[in-house]
């Protein structure tokens, strides 16, 4: 954790159990994503509060940096939980990425262990991604029979090319730190007891920037990104994933997923009553 953060109070975004918390310290902020017995997994409440802070952030004028990171040792953040998938996956998630992603200050994902599905499209809306030797990242749309959203599929496609894009969208294979730093997944790695140094030193350099300029530089490099996509290409994903949402086949293999967890979890509890 950051020192610069030492000091000041966490408060819960929302009232619900589990929801993210705010630390702030002058123009800079943290968030930091609050289930750690659940990977951190962000729920449909999440997800509105999130985005609500961020169209605040967008329009307030105060921030200079934000820099989220997840609760624990083990796991970032595992994405949008799986029962949302079926009930509530609507466009407030991909709104919300969308809304952090143009947010007119630096953006920061300090990533305090592994990264899964729809989380890892949250970091990729950061400029800046700083991890640590041994983490991983899976994207498993492609397992669950899930066409990935139109903003999605461009934050792979543009940040990390279309050969590693490919790989992970269309395989869900898992790769470690040293690749995720090798196709630009992450910005840089530090060991994992430097990190909270290596974030201060990223505040401090922001610090010194001029706050207008970043702001339009960062609008102008992310138009020049996305320079070339149709929006007839846009409506034609947006399709394809509707008609995944609504896919027997996507609700069979979450079904089994589900299925699979629950055995799982009766065979822990079977095990500790026999100890």
């Amino acid at each position: 954790m950051s020192a610069r953060f030492d000091d000041t109070p966490a408060e819960p975004l929302a009232p619900h159990e589990g929801a993210p918390l705010l630390q702030r310290a002058g123009g800079f902020l943290r968030l930091r994503l609050n289930r750690p017995a659940e990977h951190n997994r962000l729920d449909p409440a999440d997800v509105d509060a999130l985005l609500a802070l961020f169209e605040r952030l967008a329009t307030d004028g105060t921030a200079r940096a934000l820099v989220i990171t997840g609760t624990g040792d083990k796991t970032f953040s595992s994405g949008y939980t799986l029962q949302a998938i079926i009930d509530e996956l609507d466009s407030r998630f991909e709104r919300m990425l969308d809304a952090l992603e143009t947010l007119p200050f630096v953006t920061i994902a300090s990533f305090n262990g592994s990264v899964y599905g729809g989380a890892t499209d949250l970091a990729l809306c950061c400029d800046i991604r700083i991890g640590t030797p041994g983490m991983k990242m899976f994207m498993p749309a492609a397992r669950f029979g899930l066409h990935y959203y139109p903003g999605g599929l461009r934050r792979y496609v543009t940040r990390l090319g279309l050969p590693a894009a490919t790989k992970l969208m269309l395989t869900g294979a898992t790769i470690e730190s040293d690749e995720m730093l090798r196709i630009g997944f992450l910005s840089e790695t530090v060991a994992r007891e430097a990190l909270p140094a290596r974030i201060d030193t990223c505040l401090d350099q922001i610090a010194r920037t001029e706050p207008t300029v970043v702001a339009q530089m960062k609008r102008h490099m992310h138009a020049l990104a996305q320079a070339g996509i149709p929006e007839q290409l846009n409506a034609a994903m947006a399709k394809a994933s509707r008609e995944s949402l609504e896919s027997p086949e996507l609700h069979r293999r979450l079904a089994g997923l589900f299925a699979e967890r629950d055995g799982a979890r009766d065979k822990r509890a079977q095990a500790r009553g026999t100890q």
